[in-house]
């Protein structure tokens, strides 16, 4: 063992590597349906950490890892990210506040309890909410405008921390695992409550119809999905032996067979509404017209409605569905456009070939990714961590590694494209980078705590700060659970999500996505990640501002 030992002190690459791969494989054990996923790796990094304290990471490799995972969830979750906060933002942030404020308070009532010293206080507060540059604003602090302090105190916040920190990780997916037992959450049918803001996972169907109501055919299509809030695509329509595409300005007729594509209450509710279901399936039918399903490579059409393609007027063609990853999604004109995106059209024969030149239909293009665009929007967050933002009283902070880049890429990710520059990333490259990115974080902050964590737990006082950083760790993630799901009806995978971001931490979050099975963590990552950062780092900076330090 020695021997391995010291191979990985002098090459911590071979650690991080090995960290990964023994933390996939446990990330893989399922009992009862339930595993850790990627959060396993920081469970390994914590085991080979507490071998030997020479075991380290560099720190710049941490942060990549850092910076690559939140910028890339911010990619992902721009447009959603605005969306709902134009709707609940508000009102969800306040929430996020609110169950803050309640952890700093149970962190003054431990103080007075227990004896903690303010310092120790301040460190359990930042590590059961695993905020790093919240700690970082303490001791920053202590040293300005605290004046000189001793090393050994200086050090205090970090004993604090430490010990906290393992269970502000484990805190919260104890609880959303719990949770989701006892209120049996069923991920589809609560992603199904907000597909029309999220980008989620719906079955998509097509059925046809034979119109049987006369009162139809005074109105065009257009009109009639508009007033009856239709969410479906009428795609081809069989008028006698002739068929062709439906168009908004389409009158239905007694007679005609229509086919109907959405999800099925959508589709089935519509069929039900124009007349009877029938046996011909016109999809299947290419004589006339062909489908094709191709990948959007082409620049020039991201960020682009399908509405201002106008794919009708140019190639007689209508796009009935879109696929974003494993997600299908019902074309409508709204739809925004993404790299990577596999369209399927309907189009007369002769055209299928120009509308998938069209598209651009590249897969070797799709996995190049734009280095120059990936880099300059890491280097716009970078620097935006840097900057100091200053409150009244004397308090500053920064928005960090984390902070910026996430901050970044929401906006970047919403604008999509500036000019010929577009910021947005491939769904596949994306994921891609994140799991690395993860991976590193993950494996990094396991290695560089795990020591730490072991000899101070056995220290004296070790157990009454780790009961204590458990205690804010629970309370915090069964609190907002409580009041978002149960409460506000937000959707148990959207808070899921914003329980990572209360506690700063992408393990909860790998956690929270491996038991959804869709992307609803990434967007309440997204939305409650800003307001938890500021919010920590004031509150811990109150704690040891305002309360006594006790000897």
């Amino acid at each position: 063992m020695e021997p391995l030992i010291e191979l990985m002190v002098e090459q911590p690459l071979l650690l991080v590597v090995i960290v990964s791969a023994i933390g996939f494989a446990l990330g893989e054990i399922r009992i009862k349906g339930t595993g850790l996923g990627v959060a396993a790796v920081l469970f390994a990094g914590l085991f080979f950490g507490a071998l030997d304290p020479r075991l380290s990471v560099p720190p710049v490799l941490v942060s990549l890892g850092l910076i690559l995972f939140v910028y890339s969830v911010g990619l992902g979750s721009g447009p959603g990210f605005f969306a709902s906060f134009s709707r609940n933002g508000l009102r969800d942030n306040a929430m996020v506040a609110g169950v803050l404020i309640v952890a700093a308070l149970i962190v003054v009532a431990e103080y007075y309890l227990f004896g903690f010293k303010s310092t120790v206080a301040a460190g359990i507060f930042t590590g059961s909410l695993t905020n790093t540059p919240a700690l970082a604003q303490v001791i920053t602090y202590m040293g300005g405008a605290a004046g000189n302090v001793p090393g050994a105190m200086e050090a205090e916040p970090v004993v604090g921390y430490s010990v906290a920190y393992p269970l502000g990780v484990l805190g919260p997916i104890f609880a959303i695992l719990v949770m989701q037992r006892v209120w049996r959450i069923n991920y589809r049918e609560d992603a199904d409550r907000v597909r029309d803001m999220f980008p989620v996972e719906q079955e998509i169907y097509n059925r046809t119809v034979a119109i049987t109501d006369p009162a139809l055919a005074s109105e065009p299509v257009r009109e009639l999905v508009r007033r009856h809030n239709w969410k479906v695509v009428f795609g081809r329509i069989k008028r006698g032996d002739h068929v062709e595409l439906a168009r908004g300005e389409t009158v239905l007729q007694v007679g005609d067979l229509v086919s109907i594509i959405g999800t099925p209450e959508d589709v089935d509710h519509v069929v039900s509404s124009l007349g009877e279901s029938s046996a011909v399936q016109l999809d299947v039918d290419r004589s006339d017209y062909d489908f094709r399903r191709v990948f959007l490579s082409n620049y020039e059409l991201v960020g682009k409605k399908l509405s201002d393609l106008d794919l009708t007027q140019r190639y007689g063609a209508i796009v009935t569905r879109v696929r974003r990853g494993d997600i299908e999604l019902l074309a409508h004109g709204d739809l925004v456009l993404e790299l990577g995106d596999r369209v399927r059209f309907v189009a007369p024969r002769g055209q299928v070939r120009a509308i998938s030149s069209y598209f651009g239909d590249s897969y070797k293009r799709l996995s190049e990714i734009n280095l120059g665009s990936l880099g300059l929007g890491l280097a716009l967050g970078l620097l935006l961590g840097m900057i100091p933002i200053h409150l009244p009283g004397g308090i500053e902070f920064k928005l960090g590694d984390a902070g910026g880049p996430l901050i970044v890429a929401l906006i970047l990710s919403a604008i999509r494209r500036t000019g010929p520059v577009v910021w947005t990333l491939p769904y596949s490259a994306n994921l891609t980078i994140r799991q690395i990115g993860l991976t590193v974080l993950l494996a990094g902050i396991g290695i560089r705590s795990g020591y730490t964590f072991l000899s101070t737990l056995t220290q004296a006082g070790g157990v009454q700060i780790f009961i204590a950083g458990a205690l804010v760790s629970l309370v915090t993630s069964f609190l907002v659970l409580w009041i978002g799901y149960r409460w506000f009806k937000i959707p148990f995978g959207v808070v899921s999500g914003i329980v990572s971001a209360v506690h700063t931490q992408p393990a909860v979050q790998a956690a929270a996505l491996n038991q959804a099975g869709n992307d609803l963590p990434n967007h309440g990552y997204a939305l409650a990640f800003p307001m938890a950062t500021i919010a920590k780092i004031l509150l811990a900076q109150i704690i040891v501002a305002f309360l006594p330090y006790l000897q």
